[in-house]
């Protein structure tokens, strides 16, 4: 028979984690459990006394490392909640299971306390930024993709296993899967072989700025359809290496698209950015080359003969959530318990979610006539937004106060029940604002409501093969100043992005600034 003593030790061991209302109350509920686990540790989330018994947040890994606990029971107010999330990163990091126990008065009042759902992640990205996405012609896109091949690059990225999905579900004759990260191709091909097991597959690790390597794949495959993802979209991180962005952007570009005509493709899309229209940036300056490179492209095959591969361009701003955006960075530093960081109040962007972004693409390839001329897309990017007022919606969807401060340097955690949102300066190659057009870009509607068309007439004067020829040049150099002015040479109206800040309105609404705690 055991005794007393052994079956007090066969009690899983718990560290109590509470405020100074709650720790003491959690501590008395549980001495009422007649199973109840054996307290061995206590810690004071606001500044307890070590003197009293009682440790800090700070202090769990030495406790868990010392007490060898099960488990920890966790007791906050309703209004910690960056408390709570640094409580369960912390546990989470340490490996310790736990448990959320509200504290009594508020399971009594009304309406019902939130827990940690109220700082889950938005499910409708719509919502998030007030737009209703715009829906698929199904008819028109199945006529462009069932039966056909397809070959997606970049298909591991945000949009390029977004397309790759949507293209799965139109039973395609085979899909080709382009991607350089071995992860996120692994991932892709996994995906669709659960979701569309009877889809052909073929997952290539390829670099497309390999030429010669492109035009084999290609070659190989010969596909109906080109979907071209592949390119290099960090701004800051282009200013620093602009010889990558030529390599990537524009010459990987190049290759694929070469391919696709040579491998005798009927469609090619390539998918740019509204950072190439009067660009400040390295990046949005390579994507400019490339939609001249593929303009180019198809004027000269189609004066060659009219069954050449149908040529398409499609422009769009930022996308909601894709991998190291915007979103998933709050999400971070909000689980992190703050502060949440933007780089200036006025700054505005267009927004679409992932999935009507990839969807539009796919139709605007389906759209693609057979003029002489490349068909160029835009897509309604309705309104831009304000992105400091993306973030208060954010925060407060977390059941959270925003807390606007300024500088780099500040209160360090978020105060209770509020969150601290710090305006810390654009990057390197920022803009302001964001624009889908130049000024002599003549837009016109389309049969599709969240499709514009738009031509070009001042791409003709570029001499392409000068061009090429130049920046494959010094698509090596590490001299940022001679690819620069390669660059430039080509794209005359690329400016720093301060000058175009100051001589350029902001197209959002003009609203009044913020002081102290943001309004919703």
């Amino acid at each position: 028979m055991m005794n007393n003593t052994e079956i007090h030790r066969k009690k899983p061991r718990a560290i109590l984690i509470g405020s100074a209302e709650t720790l003491g109350l959690l501590a008395d509920q549980l001495a009422l459990l007649p199973d109840a686990p054996e307290a061995v540790g206590f810690v004071l989330t606001d500044g307890g006394s070590v003197a009293r018994g009682f440790d800090t947040l700070t202090s769990l890994p030495r406790m868990v490392q010392t007490l060898c606990p099960d488990l920890a029971v966790v007791s906050l107010p309703r209004d910690r909640t960056a408390t709570m999330l640094a409580v369960r990163q912390t546990l989470s990091g340490l490996g310790i299971p736990e448990r959320f126990v509200p504290p009594l008065d508020e399971l009594l009042a009304s309406p019902p306390a939130p827990t940690l759902t109220s700082v889950r992640s938005p499910t409708n990205w719509s919502e998030l930024i007030g737009r209703k996405p715009h829906g698929l012609d199904r008819e028109l896109v199945a006529s462009a993709l069932t039966g056909k091949r397809v070959l997606i690059t970049g298909a591991g990225g945000s949009i390029g296993s977004e397309i790759s999905r949507i293209v799965a579900s139109f039973q395609p004759a085979e899909i080709v899967l382009m991607e350089r990260s071995e992860n996120a191709l692994f991932e892709i091909d996994r995906q669709l072989s659960e979701r569309y097991p009877a889809v052909t597959r073929r997952a290539v690790l390829h670099d497309v700025a390999d030429g010669d390597g492109t035009l084999r794949v290609l070659s190989k495959h010969r596909p109906h359809v080109v979907f071209h993802a592949a390119a290099h979209k960090h701004v800051p991180l282009m200013e620093d290496h602009p010889a990558h962005a030529v390599t990537n952007n524009l010459l990987g570009t190049k290759a694929v698209a070469d391919a696709a005509l040579a491998s005798g493709a009927e469609r090619f899309v390539l998918i740019s950015s509204d950072k190439a229209v009067n660009p400040t940036s390295v990046m949005g300056a390579t994507k400019r080359l490339a939609e001249l490179y593929v303009q180019g492209l198809h004027r000269t095959a189609r004066a060659v003969t009219t069954n050449a591969t149908r040529f398409t361009m499609v422009r769009f701003g930022n996308v909601l959530g894709s991998a190291c955006s915007v979103i998933p960075i709050w999400e971070s530093q909000l689980a992190a318990g703050g502060p949440l960081t933007v780089t200036d109040e006025r700054m505005t962007r267009y927004f679409m979610t992932i999935h009507e972004a990839a969807t539009l693409v796919i139709q605007a390839g389906a759209m693609a006539t057979a003029g002489p001329d490349a068909s160029v897309y835009v897509l309604d990017m309705g309104q831009p937004v304000r992105i400091i007022d993306l973030v208060t919606r954010l925060v407060r969807m977390r059941g959270l106060t925003p807390i606007l401060e300024r500088g780099t340097i500040g209160q360090a955690n978020s105060p209770s029940g509020g969150m601290i949102v710090r305006v810390v300066g654009a990057r390197p190659g920022e803009k302001l604002f964001e624009e889908l057009s130049y000024d002599h870009e003549q837009l016109d509607t389309t049969a599709h409501p969240g499709i514009r068309a738009w031509t070009d007439e001042r791409s003709r004067s570029v001499n392409i093969p000068a061009m090429i020829t130049e920046l494959s040049a010094v698509r090596s150099s590490v001299d940022r100043d001679v690819v620069l002015s390669a660059i430039r040479r080509y794209v005359p109206e690329m400016h720093p992005a301060a000058a175009t800040a100051e001589t350029k309105p902001i197209s959002a609404p003009a609203q009044a600034p913020y002081h102290g705690t943001l309004a919703a």
